[in-house]
């Protein structure tokens, strides 16, 4: 009997291993080709857009590219703004708002974070009229503000916060820090912000992931070309009427997914410890 436990659990193991095995190859394959692409040439990219092993036209790809309206270095800058600006907002002001909603118990409480579970299922599409005209009004219409000020309202990010203070926020800590007369803001920033730091750390990296592939909303509210963000400029990629550069285009792709590559590589620690949130008591 112990003999077919270990068997059976040794081919479970196998199996497992193997499905692991092929779900990571099939994750990695298409940022592998979209990479392998942009050494490629167009004709080549247009005999066979699949392909495992790299060409020899990157330097080609790359002066076709950064001869069109493509400047790396200015939508680097701007979508590192927008998406640095959008992130510390959202971070620390749906703390403050989930810190409202466990640390006071004032009347409409429930009925306050109903409304916020309410405010998730809203598509943005719905509202991008009505927030375009009001940006208008205002002249934010080509303003990098109009792209971080509304990240403040973040419901998603609120109900996660609130999510992991119900399990991991000591009310007692709070109470001890009233008594020896701290105010709320410090006891806020000085308690409560550092007992956060997994849920903002995980938190931060999808907020900034998403901030970074935005491309509707600066679609919509950014005209001037000096502003563009990397996403914006990569969709502009276009050649002329005759011939659309592939090869330049997946080059363009490339350099915009790198920067997320990076921090996913430095911070998956953190990704993981955010999924494994999700497992705490709640």
């Amino acid at each position: 009997m112990r003999r077919k436990s270990s068997l059976g659990g040794i081919l479970f193991k196998a199996v497992a291993y193997t499905v692991l095995i092929l779900l990571a190859i099939l994750s990695i394959l298409p940022f592998w080709i979209m990479i392998v692409n942009s050494t490629r040439s167009t004709f080549q990219v247009q005999q066979s857009a699949f392909a495992l092993l790299p060409s020899t036209f990157l330097q080609s790809n790359l002066d076709v590219l950064l001869g069109k309206t493509f400047d790396p270095m200015t939508g680097f800058a701007n979508s590192m703004i927008i998406s640095v600006g959008a992130t510390v907002c959202t971070l620390y002001f749906s703390s403050l708002t989930a810190y409202a909603l466990i640390a006071y118990n004032w009347k409409l409480r429930q009925p306050f974070f109903t409304l916020i579970m309410a405010v998730m299922m809203i598509p943005a599409q719905i509202t991008i009229i009505g927030f375009y005209k009001f940006m208008y009004q205002l002249g934010m219409t080509n303003n990098f503000l109009a792209l971080i000020l509304p990240a403040i309202a973040a419901p998603q990010a609120v109900f996660f916060m609130r999510q992991f203070m119900v399990a991991s926020l000591p009310m007692e800590l709070l109470e001890a820090a009233r008594i020896d007369g701290s105010s709320e803001f410090f006891t806020f920033n000085r308690i409560v912000m550092p007992i956060m730091k997994p849920a903002l750390a995980t938190q931060g990296i999808f907020t900034f992931v998403f901030n970074w592939n935005n491309l509707f909303l600066p679609l919509v509210l950014l005209t001037d070309s000096e502003k563009y963000t990397m996403p914006i400029m990569v969709s502009l990629l276009k050649g002329d009427i005759y011939k659309t550069e592939y090869g330049a285009v997946y080059l363009g792709l490339t350099l915009t997914v790198l920067p997320l590559f990076v921090i996913y590589f430095l911070l998956s620690k953190y990704i993981i410890a955010g999924v494994a949130l999700g497992g705490v008591k709640g």
